[in-house]
């Protein structure tokens, strides 16, 4: 088999996408892709990401591959976490207190910077819409943010997401309730769980 061949069955077993870091850490080199593009076996996706050509474009491992510190939050983690229909129209990710947030939001995306512990805080991994597995909220995690005021969340949104929430067999109350404590919003949580529970 050749390295060409190598790659491509990298990419099959990766849903159809591979990344440059993940081509490099299996000892080939950067090069290769972009004789693969002009073959025409692979295609450049976004900057460091590139899908064989008949996948389908997955704009948020683009993005997340782009912005590795970005967490998939608010209505967009809503989305992959499969607690609202509404697909978003902008991407909305947390990002580490420090981190410069102008390219992020150069991109289109809803950027904002968040402290430890509440940044790593519920942090858990889930699969886009094409299948990829990509970093975001937990539901927990995302149904506390969207309690906050300054998230401006809409109010059919939030109420939709906790009727979906508390139908899930996969639901942790106590956990939501300790992220609840954790991130301030004990008050805002007890009406939606006194209706819905």
């Amino acid at each position: 088999m050749t390295d060409s061949q190598k790659i491509l069955e990298l990419a099959k077993q990766n849903n159809a996408v591979l990344t440059t870091a993940m081509v490099v850490h299996a000892g080939f080199s950067r090069g290769s892709l972009q004789h693969l593009v002009k073959k025409g076996d692979l295609e450049r996706s976004g900057r460091g990401v590139y899908i064989l050509p008949e996948a389908w474009d997955d704009e948020f491992v683009n993005l997340q591959t782009r912005y590795k510190r970005g967490i998939y939050a608010l209505e967009t983690a809503l989305f992959l976490c499969d607690l609202t229909d509404r697909t978003p129209l902008k991407f909305q990710m947390f990002f580490p207190a420090t981190y410069n947030l102008s390219n992020p939001k150069k991109d289109g995306i809803l950027a904002k910077g968040a402290k430890e512990p509440f940044y790593s805080l519920g942090s858990t991994e889930l699969t886009s819409p094409a299948g990829n597995p990509v970093k975001a909220y937990s539901a927990e995690r995302t149904l506390c943010d969207i309690l906050k005021t300054r998230n401006h969340v809409d109010v059919q949104v939030v109420v939709e997401a906790f009727k979906r929430y508390i139908l899930r067999k996969d639901k942790n109350i106590s956990l939501l309730s300790n992220y609840a404590r954790g991130l301030h919003v004990e008050e805002k949580l007890r009406p939606y769980l006194e209706v819905l529970l």
